[in-house]
């Protein structure tokens, strides 16, 4: 209806067109204020609507739970009817122009989101958020945007005592003054926290910002905040940006940045930041999209680590000769050198070939570099080393001479302790039943509990140190009262001494002795793994020591090259083992985590041979160690009487799937009767996976859900992960069916 001779009013009728989403009406001549049966037209967004918001909307819908109209152009305040409708639960009202202060909140106790992004809200004097007290019993308030208004005051505390439940906070670009009060900290599920574009000037950093472990995107940007950057920002493991630009921060980079393996956005600019820049922070290779250190006063030179950083889009920094690898970072767009004090020659390929994606003014020692930078030329002598002195190149001889000679030592030093390493190595590796109870004692501090690393059917696990304290392993210790656990020792003996597999753990050695008071002792010697078992990532406890520590998160891809892993060491078992072995008790427990979070299938105590009969007596004798699996991973044929096959593992793996995706054990309480993970997971595809999923999604980068609500449809991202966990758990499904 665009551009036309309409006059009148809208009709109030217009409110039961259910499905209209868009409403175009522009440049005409139409009147009078918008008629409140707009409001039930869920699909309706993304116009340029003006006029009023309708000030009885609790009187017209007593039973209003989501309430939109982001993206148009009302004006005036929200209105005060607001607070009466006690079901609402989303309130979207961002990209308008709406002024005024936000009225009473306190019965809105259900409310989820409350978004008013981009708004003129606010009086840019002191009391505007008080507000947000109001909100203090909403324990679903999930998003709280209040970005881009104009509410001025300091920021109350009693922000601090919103719902848990919290993941995005957003009061950047406005007026507030004042420090950043501490209490952040109790804010422990929060994923989003935007304070950029204030000024906030007493005070700096809060250190407990370091206790939100989930959150992913940081925005302290354009304030006034003094002080040093906080070492606990290192415990932000799961941060993707990180924005301090333009502040007063002074001190150095806090080496702990370089805990945040995820960080791919790191801005520092416009500081008093000096010394040296840390080099574990240009170790990240995940920093894709800037790394900014300019305006700061930093010394030294650029670290070799930065050559790693070949996906980063733009690098602003600040000193030495430029060195030759930025010409092959294939992704850079923009490399800001201006105004530091790099010297020496100019690159002339990659990037430095483009005269506007490189600026390098204020660098008044540099030379050569393409025509384009009209820099002048370099010297012979400069790039040659001609004309050095014969006393400089005596010296030069002399150091270059005990520098290779110290090399040549250092190398030899290594290489004979690698040897000798590699040599005990192998010697563990082929000893079996030749390290004796006496030295796992040693080993393990007597068994010490605070060795202890697991306690499983058939005996408990410690960490230990072998040989002359250079092999940290881990040591099984049998139960010799347990019915079993002789046979389920010789089991594990058999399966793993002739198979060897990236994805399996590795046996080391063994022990078949007597201990210090007669008694049969067993024990089995492996490779120790750094990050424990897969179960401690997928269920973290709440213990002592996870509260000290970051929880432990797996991200999507994480998750999926682990499930890769396992897969990868099934197929080894089942199809390229000269005889087919059934591993009988996959679960999480059983999958083994090393330093770089690959997974290793571990626990072979209820393996069986696929040429073995069942009703032989031998090592894996079904009878004696009973039903092969645990509850909810054992397959459904094996409580029938089946014998045992390459399904029953398949079937286990499949469960192992649906837990490691949707974060539910299969025996979890609200299983029962005929609702099983498999029944929960098969109903929920394809349309409910992003609930069944939401940790995951909320994880990935997707996390800012009032961004997508704010476009009314989820980011392509997002519709990409939702696509790959549906064909994930897909997979763990067909694995899982109760028919083998």
């Amino acid at each position: 209806m665009d551009v036309n001779n309409l006059t009148g009013e809208i009709p109030p009728s217009f409110g039961n067109l259910s499905s209209l989403e868009l409403f175009s009406a522009v440049v005409n001549n139409l009147e009078g204020s918008i008629p409140s049966s707009l409001c039930q037209l869920k699909r309706l967004t993304g116009n340029k609507i003006q006029g009023s918001l309708p000030s009885n909307l609790s009187d017209a819908f007593p039973n209003l739970q989501i309430f939109s109209v982001f993206d148009n152009q009302f004006t005036g305040a929200i209105p005060s009817s607001i607070s009466k409708a006690k079901n609402l639960v989303w309130f979207e009202c961002s990209l308008n122009k709406l002024s005024g202060q936000v009225p009473n909140l306190r019965n809105l106790h259900n409310i989820v989101n409350f978004n008013v992004y981009r708004n003129n809200l606010g009086s840019s004097k002191d009391g505007d958020l008080s507000f947000v007290s109001e909100l203090i019993n909403a324990t679903q308030l999930t998003i709280l945007e209040l970005q881009d208004n104009n509410f001025g005051g300091t920021l109350p505390t009693s922000i601090y005592n919103l719902s848990i439940k919290l993941q995005s906070l957003a009061i950047g670009e406005n007026h507030l003054h004042g420090s950043i009060p501490t209490g952040l900290g109790n804010l422990v599920n929060l994923q989003s926290l935007s304070m950029g574009g204030n000024s906030f000037t007493a005070g700096s950093i809060p250190t407990d910002i370091g206790q939100l472990s989930r959150l992913g995107r940081l925005y302290l940007h354009n304030n006034q905040l003094s002080g040093s950057i906080p070492s606990s920002l290192g415990n932000l493991t799961l941060l993707t940006l990180l924005q301090l630009q333009e502040n007063n921060l002074e001190g150095s980079i806090p080496s702990s940045l370089g805990k945040c393996h995820w960080l791919n956005e790191l801005e520092l600019s416009g500081n008093n930041l000096n010394g040296t820049i840390p080099p574990q922070v240009f170790g990240l290779s995940s920093l894709s999209t800037i790394l900014a250190f300019n305006r700061n006063q930093f010394t030294g030179s650029l670290p070799i680590e930065i050559g790693k950083l070949k996906n980063l889009g733009q690098l602003d920094t600040f000193l030495a000769t430029i060195p030759q690898f930025f010409e092959r970072f294939g992704n850079l767009e923009n490399l800001n050198l201006s105004f530091n004090h790099f010297w020496g020659a100019v690159p002339t390929g990659g990037v430095f070939q483009n005269e506007s994606a490189t600026l390098v003014a204020g660098n008044a020692k540099l030379c050569g570099g393409v025509a384009s930078l009209r820099l002048p030329l370099c010297k012979l002598n400069e790039s040659k080393g001609e004309g050095l002195s014969r006393r400089m190149k005596l010296m030069v001889s002399l150091v270059s001479g005990f520098t290779l000679l110290g090399l040549v030592v250092v190398l030899s030093l290594f290489l004979l302790g690698k040897k000798w390493k590699e040599t005990n190595l192998s010697t563990l590796g082929n000893s079996v039943l030749q390290v004796s109870y006496a030295s796992l004692i040693k080993a393990t501090d007597g068994f010490s509990s605070a060795n202890l690393i697991s306690v499983g059917a058939f005996g408990s696990v410690y960490k230990g140190i072998l040989a002359d304290d250079r092999v940290v392993v881990a040591v099984k210790v049998l139960n010799m009262l347990h019915r079993g656990a002789a046979k389920s020792f010789m089991a594990e003996c058999e399966a793993l001494r002739n198979i060897r597999h990236r994805n399996l753990i590795k046996i080391l050695t063994a022990c078949s002795s007597i201990d210090f008071g007669g008694n049969d002792f067993k024990a089995l010697v492996y490779e120790f793994m750094d990050n424990g078992s897969l179960e401690e990532w997928l269920h973290p406890s709440i213990g002592t020591r996870e509260v000290i520590e970051a929880p432990k998160i797996l991200s999507l891809i994480q998750r999926l090259n682990i499930a890769i892993d396992v897969a990868s060491a099934l197929d080894y078992l089942h199809n390229h083992c000269e005889t087919p072995i059934v591993h009988c008790d996959l679960k999480p427990s059983n999958v083994l985590l090393d330093g770089d979070l690959t997974g290793h299938v571990s626990d072979f105590g209820l393996s069986r041979f696929l040429s073995e009969p069942t009703t032989s007596v031998s090592r894996n004798q079904s009878s004696s160690i009973g039903i092969r699996g645990s509850v909810g991973y054992v397959a459904p044929e094996y409580g029938m009487g089946s014998e045992v096959s390459t399904y029953g593992d398949i079937y286990s793996c499949g469960i192992l799937l649906l837990e490691m995706f949707t974060g539910k054990r299969p025996t979890d309480h609200m299983f029962s009767n005929s609702l099983n993970l498999h029944n929960y997971v098969k109903t929920a595809l394809p349309e409910l996976v992003s609930e069944i999923s939401e940790s995951l999604l909320l994880q990935e980068g997707t996390t800012n859900v009032a961004e997508a609500h704010r476009h009314s449809r989820l980011s392509v991202r997002a519709q990409k992960i939702e696509e790959c966990l549906t064909l994930i758990l897909g997979i763990g499904i067909a694995c899982s069916v109760e028919s083998p």
